[in-house]
């Protein structure tokens, strides 16, 4: 028997959102949604994902005055000097289309740029099919995977060279784990965090702390990705570099300044700090690759079950707000801390 799926009333329809009201300060909230317009696709959410860096900084209320136009996410609600609805990783079930739909239909699941809401419209334009065997709960960690595969492209990578990750995040694991998967060879990463090892272990991935590292090896690096959001990792990754290496800067700092020491061997190196972010395709493949294609491509790199670890245990999406404030702590060790719906 064919699942039903649910009816909506598209013309009196509400939902259900997250909304940040002020800094440290979250709701659920009941919402309108909008006219339900041409080319577009009615979701009903099923997962969706937070990760521990841009929507920290939402959170905090840490977005600087000068970034905050370019910060914003599509389908944002409000900005950032509160109320604001923010987020990027969400993953439905498409329960109602209009009749000028053509590539997306009833059923779908689909990956979309979209803030913390239980239902919701889009254009057809904004969903990215997941593809049948990716569970949509691993699917809420595409936009990461694909920040990951674009510092990859931009690194232009050759496979004997040896690679170094800073930082055991969700975005610096996956950069090592495709990276790994790319080139055959198991890249070193770097947290401060220990912690972080049993988690980099479960991907084969190689794991030091700072001291265990420099302490341990004289290899120089030729592709370093910093994902540490962290002066200290930066400079590690100076530190490492082998003549003329690239250091891939994945981090956003928000508002707080960084500190280099770019005296020593930066320069008789011919040292490239390159700042990569997901918001342009890479130059090497911009030509052959549109933002839909690249998508989809991260979505495959994710068919790997072992990539489960990178997600912490669900979390009902009404209680979300009793949980951030220990989601966002700075000592936390969580990755990509995982919402259910309830129809999931």
């Amino acid at each position: 028997m064919s699942e039903q799926l649910p009816q909506i009333n598209v013309t009196s329809a509400r939902a259900k959102r997250l909304s940040y009201h002020s800094a440290c300060n979250a709701v659920i909230e009941d919402c309108q949604l909008a006219d339900f317009k041409e080319k577009n696709v009615l979701i009903q959410t099923l997962h969706s994902g937070i990760s521990r860096g841009t929507e920290s900084l939402v959170y905090q209320g840490k977005v600087p005055l000068i970034e905050q136009t370019r910060m914003r996410c599509p389908h944002q609600s409000g900005d950032f000097t509160f109320p604001v609805s923010y987020g990027y990783a969400c993953v439905g079930k498409v329960i109602e289309t209009q009749s000028d739909v053509t590539r997306i239909k009833k059923g779908d699941v689909v990956f979309i740029l979209h803030p913390h809401q239980d239902i919701f419209y889009v254009s057809e334009d904004a969903c990215n099919l997941v593809p049948e065997a990716l569970p949509s709960s691993r699917a809420v960690l595409s936009a990461n995977m694909e920040t990951a595969l674009n510092a990859v492209w931009d690194a232009e990578i050759e496979n004997d060279q040896n690679h170094m990750v800073v930082g055991a995040g969700v975005v610096g694991l996956l950069t090592a784990f495709y990276l790994k998967s790319h080139t055959g060879h198991s890249p070193v990463v770097i947290d401060i965090n220990s912690e972080k090892k049993r988690i980099a272990e479960k991907l084969g991935l190689s794991f030091h702390t700072p001291d265990e590292f420099l302490s341990s090896t004289s290899t120089e690096m030729e592709r370093i990705f910093n994902t540490s959001a962290s002066e200290k990792g930066l400079q590690l990754a100076i530190e490492s570099a082998a003549f003329e290496a690239k250091i891939l800067e994945m981090s956003w700092y928000g508002e707080k300044p960084v500190t280099l020491n770019l005296g020593g061997a930066f320069h008789s190196k011919r040292l490239q700090i390159i700042s990569s972010q997901v918001g342009h395709v890479a130059p090497t493949k911009r030509k052959t690759h549109s933002y839909s294609d690249r998508m989809q491509e991260a979505m495959k790199l994710l068919s790997d079950e072992k990539l489960n670890c990178l997600l912490e245990p669900e979390i009902a999406f009404e209680s979300l707000p009793d949980h951030l404030h220990d989601i966002f702590n700075n000592n936390s060790s969580a990755l990509c801390q995982l919402v259910k719906y309830k129809n999931a």
